[in-house]
């Protein structure tokens, strides 16, 4: 037998919870500068998937990162290829916001 989702109802197999969260949250991409006015790309907004997302990240775009107090830090200016590859995971692009 299998579980059950408990906020819809439905088998797990069946569930839809997950893709309707990431399609609702809302994501900021902002540049911050760090030492020796190095660019750190910040993407905040993510929730507890992030570090499964910072991997996937890090392997597209050939680039080091980190997963801190609900940040996603990537090292360099990745703002102009950041959506293609959040929507390509699942989120909406009318919710990411580039800053």
């Amino acid at each position: 037998m299998s579980e059950i989702c408990p906020k819809c109802g439905l088998p797990k197999e069946l569930c839809t919870c997950g893709v309707r969260e990431r399609e609702e949250q809302k994501i900021t991409v902002f540049i911050e500068k760090r030492r020796f006015s190095k660019p750190i790309t910040m993407v905040e907004g993510i929730g507890p998937e992030g570090k499964d997302v910072i991997k996937q990240l890090k392997s597209k775009l050939a680039c080091g990162g980190t997963y801190k107090n609900g940040f996603i830090e990537l090292q360099g200016d990745h703002r102009s290829k950041i959506i293609d590859l959040l929507v390509s995971l699942g989120y909406d692009a009318s919710r990411i916001e580039i800053i």
